[in-house]
């Protein structure tokens, strides 16, 4: 009775969040971390209680299988055939720029990771807020793939190394995710062929005519199922909820308002309450302490800084002025991902507590100004 009576008081910071972002006029992402933060400085929740922790994981894996789902992989052949220059010039710069800013400042290793970090998740929101029809969210996404295997890798290598050390489970870890990379891919492979000789498999799956949601109990049971694979094998869950969401959004394209249905379900319960959790993880004194918020402007500024360098490098021929900036800042906050590395690197004890709140403040000062610019760009100019 206490874990129901406290989930009815998640919920209930679920649905005033809406109310609060169109007030405020903020991204609702933002807003959700916001609440949650208030909602534990009043005691109106309990942080003691492990039930929002649960939930939580499994909004951020739901949001990364949101973000699989969305994935187009025959417009993303498209792109790779047309653009694999441009994406190799975006991603050696990304990289490069980090590393050179982690030997001159002396940083810490943790930040090689967490600079060049790319997340789709906000990638996500973008799309819910904006829609899919421009052509820098277009490329944003399908070129996304390309910086989230690349940043899932670089979580795996970094949970290794702070956790084991560079040793004999940091490489079977290493063998382990190229393993699975390379079975997935030859899974999706067999099944794809499987679809193309015997077509009627798809509607045996998911009906179109379906008055038993189906499509839905597929869809989450695969979800579930390659979530435990990752687990089991000791690989980020986040790679299993990504490429489950690859799977249904590409093998069955026949059932075109799933996404939608998927979608709706994710924004509506699970990923509001992962936004929630966030802010109830942060203390509001301390939070705003003015080296937290100082080092938090100074990581917003080189992450920021990097991205818009990279893509004028790689896309500026290709977008113009316009939509490379716009490019770049939707690719300026990785916000799950680089909370993720925060957390991940101060259980490690990787990091000190103060660096842990100015990734999560930097995090939510990347989402509220960037979300911002892009919307005030795209009404100050308007798309040609």
């Amino acid at each position: 009775m206490h874990n129901l009576a406290f989930l009815s008081q998640v919920v209930f910071l679920i649905v005033l969040a809406p109310f609060f972002a169109r007030l405020l006029k903020a991204p609702i992402v933002v807003v959700e971390i916001i609440i949650g933060l208030l909602a534990v400085s009043v005691g109106f929740l309990d942080t003691d209680n492990t039930l929002l922790k649960d939930i939580a994981k499994i909004g951020l894996l739901y949001l990364m299988f949101l973000a699989g789902l969305e994935l187009d992989l025959e417009r993303f052949v498209r792109f790779r055939d047309k653009l694999f220059k441009n994406v190799l010039i975006y991603f050696l710069t990304l990289y490069g720029l980090s590393f050179l800013i982690f030997l001159i400042f002396d940083l810490n290793p943790v930040y090689i990771v967490a600079f060049p970090i790319v997340s789709l998740g906000m990638i996500m929101a973008l799309i819910n807020e904006h829609g899919k029809k421009h052509a820098w969210l277009e490329l944003s996404l399908a070129i996304g793939v390309v910086g989230e295997i690349l940043s899932i890798t670089a979580l795996v290598v970094f949970e290794s190394i702070t956790t084991h050390g560079i040793g004999f489970e940091f490489f079977m870890n290493i063998f382990n995710l190229i393993l699975a990379m390379i079975l997935m891919f030859y899974t999706y492979k067999f099944a794809m062929f499987s679809l193309w000789w015997f077509p009627e498999l798809r509607k045996i799956i998911m009906p179109e005519h379906d008055n038993m949601a189906q499509d839905i109990r597929v869809s989450i049971a695969l979800f579930f199922i390659l979530i435990a694979t990752m687990q089991y094998n000791g690989i980020d869950m986040v790679l299993g909820a990504f490429v489950a969401g690859v799977f249904i959004g590409n093998l069955f394209k026949h059932k075109k308002e799933l996404p939608e249905t998927l979608t709706s379900v994710g924004f509506g319960f699970l990923v509001p309450i992962f936004f929630i959790y966030v802010g109830t993880t942060l203390d509001l004194e301390t939070l705003f302490k003015i080296e937290i918020i100082s080092k938090a402007l100074l990581i917003v500024f080189a992450m920021v800084s990097i991205r818009l360098i990279a893509s004028f490098l790689a896309y500026y021929k290709l977008l113009g002025t316009r939509d490379t900036i716009l490019f770049g800042l939707s690719y300026s906050m990785p916000l799950t991902f680089l909370i993720l590395i925060a957390t991940m690197a101060h259980e490690a004890r990787a990091i000190s507590l103060y660096d842990y709140y100015a990734f999560v403040l930097a995090s939510i000062i990347e989402a509220v100004a960037v979300m911002v610019s892009i919307k005030m760009i795209m009404v100050k100019f308007k798309e040609s």
